[in-house]
């Protein structure tokens, strides 16, 4: 049996809870009336927004830096900035690679998507993957995102592999975004790394991923190329 002092202690946190939440029902109320706007406008309100998927790697990710230093964090600054009606998820896994990106599609198709970018293949280059097998699994998840979104709009980021690699594999592998674009009808970013790439003081010092500045103009890119798509979307 509790002492009568712990019960008096209980009491007045009991009583001073209620009166915490009876003091932000209040305020509640009182921003209601004053804006007119209640939780399920605001639930409306978000229903409304369309989805865009950036699904790709470290990139994508942001890998080193902050969540919302990342390219597609900045993306949605723009988007709100111009009232434009999206809300972006970021699907970035460092280290994914275009099969792996093929394996876990499935469970993020759970959600409906209207814009998809897909920026994967970085790490099948690096890794020195047979371009051709690049190809088939970034073409297989475009395929699937469009049988369960036939109307979604899909963005390609391209990539590109340095000279080291050798011209033909280089060649070869610039080419699976090009073919890709062309045969799924899809939106191509040139080159996500434009402007990026071999600037070492735009990227960390692993001189692979982008630094705060880097991704700033990762956005960039990527904006030239998906407010024509969502311009006309919205």
């Amino acid at each position: 049996m509790k002492s009568p002092l712990l019960l008096c202690a209980s009491l007045l946190l009991l009583l001073a809870g209620c009166q915490q939440a009876d003091s932000t029902e209040a305020v509640a109320t009182e921003e209601q009336t004053q804006t007119g706007t209640t939780t399920q406008d605001k639930e409306e309100t978000a229903e409304e927004k369309k989805t865009i998927v950036f699904f790709g790697n470290s990139l994508t990710a942001g890998y080193g830096l902050e969540p919302s230093q990342a390219f597609p964090a900045l993306i949605q600054e723009r988007i709100d900035s111009l009232g434009l009606p999206y809300r972006v998820v970021n699907a970035g896994v460092s280290g994914e690679t275009s099969a792996g990106g093929k394996g876990r599609i499935d469970w993020l198709l759970k959600q409906p998507v209207d814009v998809f970018v897909l920026e994967l293949g970085a790490n099948d280059g690096l890794r020195g993957i047979d371009p051709s097998e690049t190809y088939q699994n970034l073409g297989t998840i475009i395929d699937k995102v469009r049988e369960k979104n036939p109307d979604v709009e899909i963005v390609l980021a391209g990539m590109q592999m340095p000279p080291s690699m050798g011209q033909r594999f280089t060649t070869e592998f610039k080419e699976v975004y090009i073919r890709l674009a062309e045969e799924k009808d899809a939106t191509l970013i040139p080159f996500l790394l434009a402007g990026v790439a071999g600037e070492k003081e735009l990227n960390q010092g692993d001189g692979v991923h982008p630094t705060e500045e880097g991704q700033e103009i990762l956005a960039k890119n990527v904006w030239e190329v998906l407010e024509p798509v969502i311009s006309e979307e919205g």
